[in-house]
């Protein structure tokens, strides 16, 4: 199997350092997993505490299995998770604050589960990997913050050895109802799980953690020997049987209960399931990301949610707890030598191993060190330093944003905070997009110019016309936030302009009410005569949308003003400067008229007796449309002198196969000067755009005449002069423009 993208491509052989890495990683995900799910059936009462360690055990069975085995990140471990915990407790509570039984409220769980992982399977269908990315920081870290708080403030009880009746925060106000057996055990725990990477990284911290707290709670036993009971013993976890049987027998019970749910009850689930799916699938390739940093490797993020929905599916349909891609057990796999998708099924099934082999010793597990670990998890999961970002003017919406995400956590619900968290995203998005220009550039008609070459008197005329063409290159998202900023931008210079040229080639996005306003604009240009123009328009944007089609439907190119579409930027110039001069009655030579060598503009105002002399030298040509006149790294020395039609000038591009438009030449004017003078090799191709009527001159030929009457090369080389330095100076405008731009 490929392991650069998540690709199968061969089966990949297993090694023994996959073993121990499943291994490492089954020793911290698995005590992890019985103190997640006990955590998650914690509001159910104690007596659901081994029903919850169970949930978590079959949890790490299923989706370190299947995950691993169908997910596009090869190297990661998936076992239940902070966020699955803390989101079901949350549920959990609402459930049972509403009135259902205990068994309703557990079918539910498995059902919000079920169809988290569905979700999941959905979301990497449809492309959702690359889409969940994008999610702000400040609202992950918000979000992630709320979580571990929420689990901090859930193991106060457990922590303390308080009833369960007694409220977190009034228990932890009232030390004479701790209960210092619990108190010694969970600190133990939290010491050691803490202090445990500082002394040896070859066993995993919460392992020693746990092995802690369970010597510490079976050194209280000797002075309270009740603490060592296994049944009504509300400080350890319970009986609990993690046999086959009793493992169908859960899974039998579930589907009986699913009777009990109406069609209300599963619609109410659907907002839960909704926000579980997003924080898995969050987590997941959050996780993701940093092992690719750490084994410059790449991921199949939408195959990776597909493999952890069908994890968390087989893991609702077994009764366990859903979840997600764990970072610690993925460092300390990789550490351990776990290289392939092997480690991280092996690790599902030691998981199976242990909860077969050690049975019903797990049920003497103390709950307050699980609680201990918990807490230490909870701590970890807050981002301190996001304190830092209220230190600054600039980054205080951000902070509020963590800060706003974190308190509705704590003072409604993950659920509610999950809609906060929505909501603050698109205000993130309407503030950058709001903080970032649309307008790329600027430029009149005096300053950016077609590719059709201009005789001198047509270049006068649109150099004093030229504020009248206005050209705006946008860019970025074209929607609510940036509409008014746009027109802002070009309102001003809407005064004097009469043609305006939009040009989209940069739009990402465009929504009905930058549409409106575009035809507002074309509007106010058709009341003073002026026209809307668009070049550009991209047929596919990121959004799929069709910005020809989509102004089409809305009628924005077929309204009074509306807007003509050009293909090209080039083609837009060229419309807009072919109206300049015909509204300043410029007399231009008419589509099917064949000039005389008098009516050629550089040689126009020469005297008749250089030009008869000149004449003869000159020979006719005819070229069809579509046909080359000469190509790139051709031979030739002759000069181009257009007769009727037009003539594109192009460069091949080799890497892209494609041509770079360098100028069009039309009646009157020429090309070729650069190998007639310099002789040689074609720098371009030459294509006809139509039939192409032209006069051809040879530098031999021209020699020729020259040896014979130096006056005429004089006159010649003259008016060739004057009309290559304004070409000269008009790309060096160009040049400057894109320079400053």
């Amino acid at each position: 199997m490929a392991t650069t993208d998540g690709v199968i491509s061969a089966p990949e052989k297993i090694e023994w350092a996959d073993a121990w890495g499943g291994m490492a990683a089954m020793l911290v995900a698995l005590p992890s997993a019985i103190a997640f799910g006990v955590a998650m059936y914690a509001p159910l009462g104690p007596g659901f505490a081994g029903a919850g360690a169970l949930a978590g055990v079959l949890g790490t069975v299923a989706i370190g299995l299947i995950a691993p085995a169908l997910g596009g990140a090869p190297r990661l471990i998936s076992a239940p998770c902070a966020p699955a915990a803390a989101v079901m407790a949350a549920l959990c509570v609402r459930l049972i604050g509403g009135g259902a039984s205990p068994e309703s409220v557990i079918v539910s769980l498995a059902l919000v589960g079920l169809f988290s992982g569905v979700l999941q399977a959905v979301y990497g269908a449809l492309g959702g990997g690359r889409l969940i990315k994008y999610i702000p920081y400040p609202v992950v870290t918000g979000y992630m913050s709320g979580v571990g708080l929420l689990i901090m403030l859930k193991q106060i009880v457990p922590f303390l050895g308080l009833a369960k009746s007694a409220g977190p925060l009034a228990g932890l106000l009232s030390p004479g109802a701790w209960q210092w057996p619990a108190v010694c055990v969970a600190l133990v725990t939290v010491g050691v799980t803490v202090a445990a990477p500082r002394l040896t990284k070859k066993i995993p911290a919460a392992i020693l953690g746990l092995a802690a707290g369970i010597l510490a709670h079976l050194a209280a036993g000797l002075f309270r020997p009740q603490l060592l009971v296994l049944d009504a013993n509300p400080f350890i976890i319970g009986a609990i049987s993690t046999s086959p049987g009793a493992v169908l027998g859960g899974i039998v019970s579930n589907f009986s209960a699913l009777r009990q749910l109406g069609q209300h009850e599963l619609y109410l689930l659907l907002g839960p399931a909704l926000t579980l799916s997003v924080l898995l699938s969050i987590d997941t390739l959050k996780t993701c990301v940093v092992t690719d940093s750490i084994v410059r490797s790449r991921h199949n993020s939408n195959r990776e949610l597909t493999g952890q929905g069908a994890g968390n599916i087989a893991s609702a349909m077994l009764g366990g707890m859903p979840g997600a891609g764990t970072l610690g057990a993925t460092m300390v796999s990789l550490v351990s030598g776990g290289k392939t998708r092997w480690a991280g099924m092996l690790e599902g099934a030691f998981a199976l191993i242990a909860a077969l082999a050690l049975g019903a010793a797990i049920g003497r597990i103390p709950l307050a060190a699980l609680a201990g670990i918990l807490a230490v998890v909870g701590a970890r999961m807050i981002d301190l330093s996001s304190v830092r970002l209220a230190l600054r003017r600039s980054t205080m919406l951000d902070f509020s944003v963590i800060l706003s995400v974190a308190g509705t956590a704590l003072a409604v619900d993950l659920i509610a905070a999950a809609g906060v968290g929505i909501a603050l995203s698109m205000l993130l998005f309407i503030r950058e997009q709001m903080h970032s220009t649309v307008v790329r550039r600027k430029a009149t008609g005096a300053e950016i110019s077609s590719t059709q070459q201009r005789l001198p008197k047509e270049r006068e005329v649109l150099a004093a016309q030229g504020a009248e063409t206005l050209v705006v290159e946008l860019q970025g998202s074209l929607f609510f936030g940036t509409t008014d900023q746009l027109f802002s931008e070009i309102e001003r210079d809407m005064r004097s302009c009469r043609r305006l040229i939009l040009d989209m080639r940069r739009v990402t996005s465009v929504d009905f009410t930058a549409v409106h306003m575009l035809e507002q604009v074309g509007e106010m240009l058709a009341e003073r005569g002026g026209s809307l123009v668009f070049s550009h328009l991209p047929a596919s944007l990121p959004t799929g949308q069709d910005l020809r089609v989509y102004f089409k439907h809305l009628g924005l190119t077929h309204h009074r003003g509306g807007g003509r579409i050009f293909e090209t930027l080039h083609d837009a110039l060229e419309w807009a400067e072919d109206t300049a001069l015909d509204e300043a009655d410029i007399a231009r030579p008419s589509a099917g008229e064949l000039l005389d060598l008098s009516q050629i503009d550089f040689l126009r105002e020469m005297d008749p007796a250089s030009l008869a002399g000149l004449r003869a030298a000159f020979k006719e040509r005819r070229v069809e449309s579509g046909k080359p006149i000469f190509l790139r790294k051709g031979e030739g020395n002759e000069l181009f002198l257009v007769r009727r039609g037009r003539v594109r000038i192009v460069l091949p591009l080799k890497e892209t196969h494609r041509q770079h438009h360098l100028a069009v030449f039309g009646p009157g004017d020429f090309f070729g000067e650069v190998a007639f003078l310099a002789r040689t090799p074609r720098t371009a191709d030459a294509i006809a755009l139509s039939e192409v009527a032209l006069y051809v001159i040879s530098r031999d030929a021209f020699d020729e005449i020259s040896s014979r009457d130096p006056a005429v090369s004089a006159a010649f080389f003259q008016r060739l002069a004057m009309v290559e330095a304004l070409r000269l100076r008009d790309a060096d405008r160009e040049l400057r423009r894109l320079q400053d731009n």
